[in-house]
């Protein structure tokens, strides 16, 4: 099984992206499981609701199977917002990101304009920036194989579509 990441700030268009090309290649998308959490509570959550989070990000990601499989958003998201919002690491999600194992991750730039929501909470361009920039860091840190994905419309999936092609034959 292959499983491709797609990652980004807030508002990058991961889900969108996610969705497009499970479709094109006929197969399943996992969807952020943080949003449907959030939707019941908004953003009057705590670090044990992120730490709930991202356990059950990772449960849903193992429940799916495909042969291509895309995953809108990933441990890393965690990693980023508990570092951003309460300045600390998590040992477990620490270890969980050193032993998984993905086949690419596409990074969603920040040239897509912010569209904002109730769950939303970084609009301003020098933050996305940063966080746009922290989850490039990591991912060269951690020596992981991944792409840029910039542009406005089919753009992005036509370079994910390329991109990913290459990848599957």
């Amino acid at each position: 099984m292959r499983k491709f990441v797609i990652l980004g700030p807030e508002s990058t268009g991961k889900t969108t992206l996610a969705e497009q090309l499970a479709e094109h290649y006929t197969t399943k998308f996992v969807p952020e499981f943080a949003r449907e959490y959030l939707k019941d509570i908004g953003l009057d959550y705590t670090f044990e609701d992120v730490l709930n989070m991202a356990k059950a990000q990772l449960d849903l990601e193992q429940r799916f199977e495909a042969d291509n499989l895309f995953i809108d958003t990933n441990l890393y998201v965690f990693k980023v917002w508990i570092e951003e919002k309460y300045q600390t690491k998590v040992d477990w999600i620490e270890q969980a990101l050193k032993q998984q194992t993905y086949t690419h991750y596409l990074l969603c730039d920040i040239d897509i304009p912010w569209q904002g929501d109730n769950l939303r909470e970084h609009p301003n361009p020098k933050d996305r920036e940063r966080l746009f920039n922290r989850y490039h860091e990591l991912l060269v840190q951690d020596g992981t194989d991944f792409s840029i994905i910039s542009g406005l419309g089919d753009v992005r999936l036509k370079k994910s579509i390329d991109i990913l092609d290459a990848l599957i034959k």
